[in-house]
């Protein structure tokens, strides 16, 4: 049985270690970070700014164990673009940086305008791969879209994982690539049981206040 449980601010450091162990071999992370000694320092600070504030609504799910993680970022929330291009400015070579932009930019341009749950970071480390982790993981995040009758959206940053993400119910959009980047593909899930009419049993109302400014936390 695969336990997976919502890392707390003061868990993240374990489900960041599990993305970053993850995309060790990933094409995108690689093509930013190929040096294997500046892909170590650095891309933990990438995770954490892209996707971190999953640990402050509640939204990071990790397999116990933290051999695999989700960072969901709820509908409304985004990544700190400010923060994140100001790391981005810091840790990609000068001569890389307008590729690195230019594929942030055709990224944003796939967002659904409507309200949806975005899925920065999803992975599973290379040694516990093939055991079930990334599908409970995006089953268990895919249950609340669908009670909360929203969208689901995602970048895959290799071809390998697009079949996974299509027996979940995701769609691809389109390519992105820039100069000598990777492709990526970005892809949408509508909800389940979104038919005219249909009304869930359990509405879901997600915390749009950090973890920390809410009660009893």
């Amino acid at each position: 049985m695969i336990t997976i449980k919502s890392a707390t601010i003061s868990e993240q450091e374990c489900a960041i270690t599990a993305v970053v162990q993850a995309f060790s071999a990933d094409p995108a992370a690689r093509w930013m970070y190929p040096d294997a000694q500046q892909y170590r320092a650095k891309f933990p600070v990438f995770v954490k700014t892209f996707a971190g504030a999953a640990f402050e609504y509640g939204s990071a799910d990790y397999v116990l164990g933290c051999s695999a993680a989700a960072l969901w970022l709820p509908p409304g929330i985004h990544p700190d673009e400010n923060s994140l291009s100001a790391l981005l400015q810091h840790t990609i070579p000068e001569r890389h940086q307008a590729d690195v932009f230019a594929l942030f930019e055709q990224m944003d341009t796939y967002h659904p305008s409507e309200p949806h749950w975005y899925l920065p970071m999803i992975g599973v480390g290379p040694a516990e791969q093939g055991k079930g982790y990334g599908s409970a993981l995006l089953t268990h995040a895919l249950a609340r879209c669908d009670l909360e009758e929203k969208l689901a959206y995602l970048e895959a940053s290799s071809s390998k994982s697009v079949p996974l993400y299509r027996r979940h119910g995701f769609e691809v959009l389109g390519t992105i690539q820039v100069g000598s980047s990777p492709p990526l593909f970005p892809m949408l899930r509508k909800p389940r049981h979104s038919e005219p009419g249909y009304q869930s049993p359990h509405r879901f109302r997600p915390a749009l206040e950090p973890l920390s400014q809410l009660p009893n936390t």
